[in-house]
Order: C-alpha cells, then structure tokens, then sequence
C-alpha cells in the first residue's frame, strides 16, 4: 500500500504515525530500560526543527542499543518517521498520528454495515465525501501565523507543488543589463 502512495501522491510528504511506532517500539523494550529509551525517542520527535533529529556521533552507548528490536523498529522507514520536522511545529501535534484517517475509515465501515450494500456509486461517494469532509473540518480550527504560512510556502515550493514566482519586469531589465554589461 506504500508503494501505491508514493506512486500517486508522489509529490507528497509521507509521514508515519508516531503513536503506532511508540507502541511498537515499547513493546520491544525490556521493562526497566523502557522510560529512559522511550525519552531518548519522545526527544527526536519533539525535536525542534533547527535541531537534527539524531543522536549526535560523540553520544555514549545507550539503552536501545542494547535491544536490537527497538532500534530495527525505529530505523524501519526512518526517512518518513522524521518527515514530521518539515511541517511547522504547531502543525506535528495534528500529523504525527493517524488517528483521525483511522477514525474517518472506521465510520465508513460502521455506515456501510449499517446501509449493507450501498445502492449506487453516488450514495459510496456521499459517504466517502462526508467523512473527508468531517475530517477537513478539524483542520479548519488550525490557526495558521504568517511564520507558518512562509514555511508551508517552501515546503511546497521544495516539493515542486507551487510554480516559482514570476518575475516583474524591473527585475527582468536589471538581469539583462548586468548580462549585456558583463
């Protein structure tokens, strides 16, 4: 299913859900190791975005490498695991988990067990639009400040989404001038 993601929404940042990953992790994890190890990976999570999110090269042995489990659950798909430190910080609190798609997609399933079979595909896409809908309505509430706003721009323009701004045309005359000059 990953691979049908990246194939149709390519040009998206694909995050996984750190609450699944933490419980995964903390069940691999001996009982008296597990509060130190779990703050050690609650800190890369919450790692401000300047900050990168491992551990640096001159840091001494630590209680996850002590259970090679943990450490292959953490470093299973790493690469989308950090994507979160690419979204502006009040934002990771909404995207770190999957709880709201896996709510959206349980409420599907409960109106389609109630409607066994759904009579044609615009009642499907009714239902399908309704609970994206519901789910859209959370995002709504988000405040977003200029900061963000400038973030969020580059981030798009990083991943190719928004076309690079047009050039005026003083700006235009000045480059051919300083090439004509040169």
């Amino acid at each position: 299913m990953i691979k049908a993601v990246e194939v149709v929404f390519a040009t998206s940042v694909r995050i996984r859900c750190w609450f699944h990953r933490l419980s995964n992790i903390r069940s691999k994890l001996p009982d008296d190791e597990a509060a130190e190890v779990m703050a050690h990976i609650y800190a890369v999570r919450d790692a401000p975005p300047w900050m990168p999110p491992e551990r640096p090269p001159t840091a001494s042995r630590t209680p996850i490498d002590a259970s090679p489990a943990a450490v292959a659950c953490f470093a299973d798909d790493r690469e989308a695991l950090l994507a979160i430190h690419r979204v502006p910080v009040r934002h990771r609190i909404r995207v770190r988990t999957t709880n709201l798609a896996e709510r959206s997609f349980e409420e599907e399933r409960r109106r389609t067990k109630i409607i066994p079979r759904l009579m044609s595909e615009k009642a499907t896409m009714k239902l399908a639009f309704a609970t994206m809908i519901r789910s859209a309505e959370r995002w709504c509430r988000v405040s977003i400040n200029d900061i963000e706003r400038h973030q969020l721009k580059l981030l798009r323009s990083e991943l190719g989404l928004d076309p690079p701004p047009a050039e005026d045309q003083t700006t235009r005359r000045r480059r051919t001038t300083e090439r004509a000059a040169a």
